[in-house]
């Protein structure tokens, strides 16, 4: 019988990764800037113009420069290599936008949660929903030129954050600093697993 010569089997394919993050927070806290700073490919984004008949509705005191809004959400990627990718997902931040909040956050790994320590409690409601909802989250406190600047542990306190929620500060126009906020919460992420 003449013996069969096999050839070793190739090694299995790594399957491709793709982590989905949160970036939340108050009308105007700067969740679309940090998406547009972190992103490698164009963010889709789904701003429209603010109009008088949102007078009434969106509180835009102190964000009197602001002339757009987020209505569903904006969506950028970052690629670490050909196996894994984060796809940011920036989320609305009025309160008339929140009943698909559930079906943006289905899946996410963890959430960053942008503070805007001049509109500090618009960032409360997202803080809370993902308390309830278990995941894992950092505050990124966003630090506009020309307000008060505070430290993160104030924040924290202010916000009355569990001990082992981070809070990092931030310039969300920065890529640099952007990705700072994202390191922070794999890293929140990655507690949480060992616990």
């Amino acid at each position: 019988m003449d013996s069969v010569r096999s050839e070793p089997l190739p090694a299995p394919a790594k399957p491709f990764t793709a982590l989905k993050i949160l970036i939340a927070g108050g009308f105007g806290a700067g969740k679309t800037t940090m998406v547009g700073a972190v992103s490698e490919i164009q963010p889709l984004r789904t701003e429209e113009y603010l109009t008088e008949a949102g007078a009434g509705i969106d509180d835009a005191e102190g964000l009197e420069q602001k002339t757009t809004t987020t209505v569903a959400i904006d969506f950028g990627r970052i690629t670490f290599d050909e196996h894994l990718a984060l796809y940011l997902f920036g989320t609305p931040g009025q309160d008339r936008f929140w009943f698909f909040w559930d079906d943006i956050a289905q899946g996410a790994l963890g959430a960053v949660v942008i503070a805007d320590t001049r509109r500090l409690e618009d960032c409360f409601p997202a803080v809370d929903y993902f308390e309830r909802r278990e995941t894992p989250f950092v505050v990124a406190v966003n630090c506009f030129a020309g307000s008060r600047q505070y430290r993160a542990n104030q924040v924290a306190a202010a916000l009355d954050l569990d001990p082992g929620i981070p809070v990092v500060l931030c310039d969300a126009r920065n890529r640099e600093s952007a990705k700072e906020v994202l390191i922070a919460l794999v890293e929140q992420v990655r507690r949480g697993r060992h616990r």
